[in-house]
């Protein structure tokens, strides 16, 4: 008989002994599919400033992380991506590099990354870098000799435009106040390109010579021993040096009326991600994540199709930027749709369906906290909802990306004054509305629950005492003030809490090949409150049931459960009641 999905349904079967809590299941027969270990692998992101200070400077440091190893080996995740560590000024907390083979001091010496290095794969874990060549600092050695003379040899490491050939035509400059990408350079008279700050001029790929430099420096690494790496915005990477107009009667003709899918458009990106693949990627059993600023639906096969030889991986902005209001920056829209949501997921994982590889995130370093912004930050719904977001991740298909704070169920600092914020991003977009008369006021409120950096970058929560236990000393960046009811180490008492819950989901990943690989199904699409999907592999299937909502809610399946088993729950306790609870999450395996 079909029936309705229901709690109830799910209980009864409980009751009468048909279900198993267990998450341990049985092993399946081995899936007939193309196996790869970074298919397979639970990515856990932590952002080196904000982990773990060991030298009282206020500052995360590498030795804190390797104090923290066993920690992180006990989440069940396989692998560790570092946001950059390389020797910088810190314009943009490191994504502005001076020098990409030696270490930033606050972070430790190259023989603290050596014992880090050593220390993950002892434990079994992989370490994947954070790479960024789509810009430099401007206190790389190869710009300040490029801004030397026009006929430096290193001036063609980056895109200059004389004076005398008039103003270039604009782009845009992310970070900046004007919101031009070109600043004018007395010394030689001329302009260069920075998509993002003018502290991050970009490198000019179009030079031979400069993609030799970078591969050199990739090779290094890889010979080091790392694992693979993250490519910061690399569809940036190529461009049009002729440098035309682009107006938006073009943007909206050709690139969907945005600048950053035109800046993923660039001539020849291809070209070069198949000459790093031959030069580099190829040589080594690695896995390269590009950042796909700018990808779209249409364009982001093209980076991870196995035959193209280019990435294997890329993760694309259209979730999180769901709910965004145009115009504004990263004001949130608080009703925001689950059948968009729905919508988006399902689209995306139809591109990699049978060809290629998806990821999957919910959030980073770039955005706010997973459960402020998905979830439900309220003390009632935190825990709960932190942990169907969990669900979610790590039942999806695609490399799920975890980060650092999530498996404890961090949540926004909001802070109330400009002064609180260290990020450049939201400096500079409050200094936009400053110069246009706004209301900084509620810019502030907007952050709170919108895109600032900085909400995701406060430091880890260890423990209840001063500043978390992140640091003895004042931390570069305030800790939330919930640390003392919201932290590691209570979490570690409670078999029930957000931490625990996390590592019981890595577990059934791990167990269950199916959610892996398994096809991917939505049922009930249009339900508001439920996001309800099959993953099936081999004779294999299980049902996964999210409610997102702070009320009861039901799924509308007509799934048959007669020999359906409960593999986890989010809730401590099971209700009698035929219907999901707030932010329950549920999965079964059907028979």
């Amino acid at each position: 008989m079909k029936v309705v999905l229901s709690r109830g349904m799910a209980i009864a079967l409980f009751c009468f002994g048909l279900v198993s809590t267990n998450p341990s299941v049985a092993q399946e027969k081995k899936p007939t599919i193309d196996r790869k270990w970074w298919k397979e692998a639970v990515v856990y992101q932590i952002y080196p400033r904000s982990f773990k200070d060991t030298d009282g400077d206020g500052v995360g440091d590498l030795k804190g992380i390797i104090q923290k190893l066993d920690y992180i080996k006990s989440l069940g995740i396989d692998v560790v991506w570092l946001n950059p560590i390389y020797g910088s000024p810190n314009a943009d907390n490191g994504y502005d590099i001076s020098d990409y083979q030696s270490i930033m001091k606050e972070f430790g010496t190259m023989e603290d990354f050596d014992a880090l290095l050593k220390g993950m794969h002892e434990r079994g874990l992989k370490l994947v870098m954070d790479l960024v060549v789509n810009h430099s600092s401007d206190e790389h050695k190869w710009f300040q000799e490029s801004r030397k003379s026009r006929d430096n040899p290193y001036r063609d490491y980056y895109h200059w435009w004389p004076a005398e050939k008039g103003k270039p035509a604009f782009r845009p400059g992310a970070f900046e106040a004007d919101g031009s990408g070109w600043r004018y350079d007395k010394q030689t008279d001329s302009y260069y390109l920075h998509y993002f700050s003018y502290k991050q001029p970009d490198l000019n790929w179009e030079n031979p010579k400069l993609r030799q430099e970078i591969y050199s420096m990739m090779n290094w690494w890889f010979q080091k021993g790392i694992d693979g790496f993250r490519m910061d915005v690399i569809p940036f990477i190529a461009k049009d040096t002729t440098f035309p107009v682009i107006t938006q009667a073009d943007l909206d003709k050709n690139y969907q009326g945005r600048w950053d899918v035109f800046m993923a458009s660039g001539p020849h990106l291809h070209d070069y991600l198949k000459e790093m693949n031959k030069e580099v990627l190829s040589k080594y059993d690695v896995m390269a994540l590009a950042e796909g600023a700018g990808m779209t639906l249409k364009s982001a096969h093209d980076f991870v199709d196995a035959d193209r030889k280019e990435l294997d991986m890329g993760y694309h902005f259209e979730g999180t930027n769901l709910g965004y209001i145009p115009g504004y920056f990263k004001k949130m829209n608080p009703n925001w749709s689950l059948v968009d949501f729905k919508k988006i997921y399902s689209d995306w994982d139809a591109v990699y369906d049978q060809k290629g590889w998806g990821t999957i995130y919910l959030g980073n370093h770039d955005q706010p906290r997973m459960t402020s912004r998905w979830g439900n930050d309220a003390p009632e719904f935190r825990a709960v909802s932190s942990k169907m977001l969990t669900t979610f991740l790590l039942s999806m298909k695609g490399t799920p990306y975890y980060y650092n704070g999530d498996e404890i169920g961090m949540v926004n600092a909001k802070f109330n004054k400009i002064e609180d914020y260290r990020d450049i991003e939201t400096i500079a977009e409050y200094e936009k509305v400053k110069i246009a008369g706004g209301d900084l006021k509620q810019f502030i409120e907007d952050q709170k629950t919108g895109g600032a950096r900085d909400n995701g970058r406060t430091p880890f929560q260890w423990d209840s005492s001063k500043n978390g236990g992140f640091s003895t000393a004042e931390p570069w960046l305030k800790v939330n003030d919930n640390h003392t009811i919201l932290n590691a180490a209570d979490q570690e008492k409670d078999p029930n809490s957000v931490l625990n819950y996390f590592r019981r989901m890595t577990k059934l990943r791990k167990s269950n090949p199916v959610l892996v690989y398994g096809k991917y199904t939505l049922l009930d699409k249009n339900n508001p409150n439920v996001y309800a999907y099959t993953r099936e592999l081999d004779g294999k299937k299980v049902l996964v049931l999210l409610n997102f909502s702070t009320k009861n809610a039901i799924a509308n399946t007509g799934i048959n459960l007669k020999n359906a088993k409960i593999l986890i729950d989010n809730y401590a306790t099971l209700s009698k009641k035929a219907t999901l609870r707030p932010y329950e999450a549920l999965i079964l395996e059907l028979k």
